[in-house]
């Protein structure tokens, strides 16, 4: 089916069943089924049929699937059977903690460059990373191809470092100020704003 055609809620679960597949190959596993993966991320095995069918058959009734080759089929389709350069602007906590987080490493990413205006934090070093200037962001993260951001700045700059990305040529940017940006035809945006979450979750508690 060509990509324009697949719904992204059946995209945003992939990753999930790329994850558990991963996790199954770690323990030692070699073949499951759509009523185990369903079982391990609460999602019906018809559904985990009918999504992974969008793509082409992986599997025959009866013996399952095998977890390597799903595996590597579904890296293809994400586009993570290569590692992709990652950007980081903002070297807050949130910044700080995407810059030294090594869960990216193994599943298709790397920060690799990070940028900050306080000239108080520009020039310290991150783990292995040293702190840039925003000045120099759109030529930096231009001369490098990188085609993916993360973006931990106040909500007031968001949209600024939004546009300047966009001129730098990234495509994709998982959001984590509290704020939506626009952005023009070609480029995705993710967000990330924990409160969100927080108050979806409330709504199901008692007060």
């Amino acid at each position: 089916m060509p990509k324009q055609n697949i719904p992204d809620i059946v995209v945003g679960r992939l990753p999930q069943y790329l994850r558990s597949l991963q996790r199954m190959a770690r323990e030692g596993r070699y073949v499951t089924s759509s009523q185990e993966l369903g079982e391990r991320l609460g999602i019906s095995a018809a559904q985990i049929r009918k999504d992974l069918s969008l793509f082409g058959e992986f599997g025959k009734q009866g013996t399952g699937y095998n977890i390597e080759f799903l595996s590597k089929q579904l890296q293809e389709i994400l586009h993570v059977s290569h590692d992709w350069n990652v950007a980081v602007i903002g070297a807050g906590d949130i910044g700080t903690a995407l810059a030294r987080y090594k869960g990216f490493a193994n599943r298709g990413f790397q920060v690799s460059m990070i940028f900050d205006n306080d000239p108080e934090k520009i020039g310290q070093s991150i783990g292995s990373f040293v702190i840039e200037n925003t000045a120099t962001m759109v030529e930096k993260i231009k001369a490098a191809n990188i085609k993916i951001a993360m973006i931990s700045v106040p909500a007031p700059t968001a949209q600024t470092v939004t546009d300047q990305l966009v001129q730098a040529g990234i495509k994709a940017i998982l959001n984590y100020a509290p704020i939506s940006l626009n952005v023009p035809p070609g480029v995705r945006v993710q967000y990330l704003d924990p409160s969100i979450h927080l108050q979806r979750m409330t709504y199901y508690l008692d007060k």
